[in-house]
């Protein structure tokens, strides 16, 4: 089982990864919460009954876990400065230095709720309505009505940070 976990967990390293980064307030509140998620994971592995994705499955664990110790700890954010141009999907740098449209779509979403983050995630990653329906435990209707009125709310934010 040890081993069937390790390589589950390295196929699968930018699951947690990515939800540490939405959720994590710094390098060291990253791996914090990478610990709890993969611990978290390991609890619930013997329980997995492959009726899922593996994947959709991380991801329910990870975002759950995350979004637990984001309300036990009454996070408070602070007003950043957007630019206009960060709705637009942002990509990868070719380099180490970190992009700054990346940096700004992370800062619009840290205004966001917790559930809100994880649809966000969730629609940036490709996965599609169905898949998020399914790890969020929402209809798929209902995951296109939420990120309707997420994006009218990250417009909100940006035009409030940029005044």
């Amino acid at each position: 089982m040890e081993a069937d976990f390790i390589q589950f967990i390295s196929a699968h390293p930018r699951i947690i990864q990515k939800v540490c980064r939405l959720y994590g307030r710094d390098e060291e509140g990253w791996k914090d919460l990478y610990q709890e998620i993969v611990l978290q994971l390991w609890r619930a592995f013997p329980t997995y009954r492959r009726e899922s994705q593996i994947s959709t499955w991380m991801y329910r664990i990870a975002l759950n876990t995350a979004i637990s110790l984001y309300r036990h700890e009454g996070r408070r954010i602070a007003p950043v400065k957007l630019e206009d141009n960060f709705l637009t999907e942002p990509q990868s740098p070719a380099t180490s230095e970190p992009d700054e449209r990346i940096e700004q779509f992370y800062a619009a979403v840290d205004h966001l709720s917790p559930i809100e983050k994880a649809l966000v995630f969730l629609y940036v990653d490709d996965n599609s309505y169905e898949e998020i329906a399914r790890i969020m435990g929402i209809s798929p209707s209902n995951v296109g009505v939420k990120l309707n009125r997420i994006k009218g709310k990250l417009k909100r934010i940006v035009a409030l940070t940029n005044q």
